[in-house]
């Protein structure tokens, strides 16, 4: 890798331009359709837009073997940005939801194949030391991308309606998206390294590698159950929380909720809780990376899951807006830490043989764990209202945090 490129700056917007569309298609497109009165069991049903990061294993092997992963990322990054602004037109059609709908299936297909090529071409520009000490900071970008998607743009959408229409506000909010992602893209061009994979000691691909070995190699890793298990249930209740938190926060008193406003929203997303996500994020990334995943996996796991029992409180409670600033921000602190070492584990599934396509392989379980109790979160919230909701949440998290007695936490040669 060029020296001359400073690290934590291209880590930092890669893993943004990463988080961005996630953030549109899975986080913000809630927000958007809760605005237009959508119910919260479409809105569930909705999570079968996970189903691109669930799959992408199945073509992450074409992202490894085929062109530069660099020349993905831009191509992809060209590709989003068009379709940023086809969704801000869309907006303003007679078939929103369909057109919006449609377009977010689109987005989350290239963000897909686009988080394949910059998770393989971290691996590959970055040794394993590096990979551990920057994992909080890519971990605090992407969620920074989730904090301006979720915040900063619902904000903006909320304050445009409420100066023109609710459907001029969200054209506005996807517009300024496509902008956001055009100036990544010309960032990306100019300053993104040039990595030499396999620059650390390892082997490199040869031709004997093909699309099959990539498969086998995974699967056939010791502790690949537990591994698997692991992945696809310990985010479990944060799959069904996450959810159902935005619904919860915006629907009226009468219906369980805290009524608070498309504009609030944004500002409790995208202000004090990103100060508690980068503490949160860098703190765990440092601390792994000095003393150890093994020491750290139960600690940052317990807070993750047990920030999920605070939304239950807030269901039961329906306390002032501080309290909910409170327990968004320690959410986002907690996230953070979680994250961290989730995220080093993850990396640790991979050999260096089949970096993009391995790690693809491990998010695409890591996003069927998300889908799966997303689809269903409307309909058991609408069965068993927030307070119930939010505790069944918590005590689904449980037995993920379990499955950590048996994963190999050991460090590797």
């Amino acid at each position: 890798m060029e020296k001359e490129r400073n690290a934590t700056l291209w880590v930092s917007v890669l893993y943004f331009a990463e988080g961005f569309p996630y953030t549109v298609v899975n986080l913000m497109s809630v927000i958007f359709l809760k605005d237009l009165g959508a119910s919260n069991e479409l809105i569930g049903i909705t999570s079968l837009l996970y189903l691109p990061w669930v799959l992408k294993g199945l073509w992450g092997p074409v992202v490894d073997l085929h062109s530069t992963k660099r020349r993905w990322i831009l191509s992809a990054e060209v590709v989003c940005t068009v379709l940023f602004i086809l969704l801000a037109l869309g907006v303003l059609t007679a078939q929103v939801l369909t057109i919006s709908i449609a377009l977010f299936a689109v987005i989350a297909f290239v963000s897909a194949t686009h988080d394949i090529a910059i998770d393989g071409f971290y691996l590959d520009a970055l040794d394993k030391d590096r990979q551990a000490l920057y994992v909080g900071v890519r971990s605090a970008a992407y969620k920074i991308a989730w904090l301006v998607g979720s915040g900063g743009l619902v904000f903006l959408a909320g304050y445009c309606a409420a100066r023109s229409t609710s459907t001029t506000g969200w054209a506005i909010a996807f517009g300024s998206g496509g902008i956001i992602f055009l100036l990544i893209y010309l960032f990306q061009v100019w300053y993104l390294p040039y990595p030499t994979p396999f620059a650390h000691g390892e082997k490199e691909v040869t031709p004997k590698h093909n699309f099959l070995d990539a498969f086998k190699t995974y699967f056939t890793q010791g502790r690949m159950g537990w591994i698997l298990t692991y992945i696809l249930i310990f985010r479990l209740g944060d799959a069904f929380m996450l959810k159902m938190a935005p619904p919860f926060l915006m629907d009226t008193i009468e219906k369980g909720g805290l009524a608070i406003s498309t504009a609030e929203i944004g500002i409790l997303y995208g202000t004090v809780g990103v100060i508690f996500l980068l503490a949160g994020g860098i703190i765990g990334g440092f601390i792994i990376a000095k003393q150890g995943l093994k020491r750290w996996m139960w600690p940052f796991a317990f807070l993750q899951n047990g920030a999920i029992i605070l939304y239950w409180l807030l269901a039961a409670n329906k306390p002032s807006l501080a309290w909910v600033y409170a327990v968004n921000s320690f959410e986002q602190f907690s996230y953070g830490l979680g994250v961290s070492a989730y995220s080093v584990f993850l990396m640790r599934t991979v050999l260096p043989e089949y970096r993009a396509s391995h790690y693809a392989i491990t998010t695409a379980f890591m996003a069927a764990g998300v889908m799966v109790p997303g689809i269903f979160s409307g309909y058991l919230q609408a069965w068993m209202g927030y307070e119930k909701f939010f505790l069944m949440s918590f005590l689904v998290a449980l037995p993920g945090l379990a499955t950590i007695a048996f994963l190999p936490l050991e460090e590797k040669g």
